[in-house]
């Protein structure tokens, strides 16, 4: 029998504080961006977060499974991480936060395709695919807002910043595939998240090195910004969502993380100063239903057979 509870006031508190501080991420990355890299600041969070679980999982005494293959699924979800923020931090050089912030959380709907053709447990329902063509739908508008083209042969800055955004959203989604689909479904979330934290420090420190972003200016926002990723985000955040997930049903809390990228939008035109267009708003709105649909459908189903009254 499943343990896991309902959502109670402690669950929701805390994911609006996670998705408040997940919105906030790209944010922060974009504002300390010309003091600090965006990918030498995810390198150095993730190292520094790496040394954090692996204390973590000494004090536990929790061992890292190398038997029986564990470390190859490991080894993807660390590049496939990594090469998720390796194109946050191309995307924020073209486009703005709060575009970022939309087309990373697309990641749901990529993970349920994945899912879809490797898992039969999770073959998608006909409303399923009705979210997959809203979102698809709203991916296009959004991209109207700034012109799908400059010229006939010249992709717009915005636009390739986009569909950057958007490669981090598919390999987030290709994580979740193989997480749920290898060996890593049994392991401690602390192991899982230690090799992704790994991989990203190690391609991402390698990335800006090789591509001459390997320098600081410690300026008090650069600095401040960097703990802020370090502490809050890569640790403190996942540290709280894995504690949800083994306490509460995790397609409720799916269902709730589809705040962050509405705090992402609305930190970006608060602190940033980042216009919204309405293309890209009405677009934004497509996609974060699509996305409701598609990883809410269970428990949208069970709601509605709540409210059915029962026949006498």
């Amino acid at each position: 029998m499943d343990a896991r509870k309902a959502l109670d006031g402690q669950a929701i508190g805390l994911m609006v504080v996670l998705c408040i501080v997940w919105g906030m991420q790209q944010v922060a990355l974009k504002a300390t961006a010309s003091d600090i890299s965006p990918l030498l600041q995810v390198s150095i969070r993730s190292g520094i977060a790496a040394l954090l679980v692996g204390l973590i999982m000494c004090v536990r005494k929790e061992k890292i499974s190398f038997v029986q293959g564990m470390w190859r699924p490991g080894l993807v979800v660390g590049i496939l991480f990594a090469l998720e923020y390796l194109f946050v931090g191309a995307a924020l050089r073209y486009t703005s936060a709060a575009h970022t912030a939309v087309f990373l959380y697309t990641g749901p709907i990529f993970a349920a395709l994945g899912l879809h053709w490797k898992l039969p447990a999770e073959r998608l329902e006909p409303w399923q695919w009705i979210g997959i063509g809203v979102a698809f739908i709203g991916i296009v508008t959004a991209f109207l807002g700034h012109g799908m083209l400059e010229s006939f042969s010249h992709v717009s800055d915005t636009m390739w910043g986009d569909l950057l955004a958007l490669a981090a959203g598919a390999s987030l989604g290709a994580t979740n595939v193989v997480i749920r689909c290898t060996s890593l479904s049994r392991a401690p979330a602390t192991e899982t998240l230690l090799y992704q934290l790994l991989g990203a420090f190690v391609l991402l420190f390698i990335a800006a090195a090789t591509s001459g972003q390997l320098s600081i200016n410690p300026t008090p926002l650069a600095l401040g910004g960097l703990i802020f990723q370090t502490l809050i985000v890569s640790f403190a955040s996942f540290l709280v969502w894995f504690w949800l997930l083994r306490h509460y049903a995790a397609s409720r809390l799916g269902v709730l993380s589809f705040m962050t990228p509405i705090f992402g939008v609305i930190l970006g035109a608060w602190l940033l100063n980042e216009a919204i267009e309405s293309t890209f708003f009405a677009g934004a709105l497509m996609v974060l239903s699509g996305i409701g649909l598609v990883s809410g459908y269970e428990w949208l189903v069970a709601a509605a057979r709540r409210m059915t009254p029962k026949p006498q």
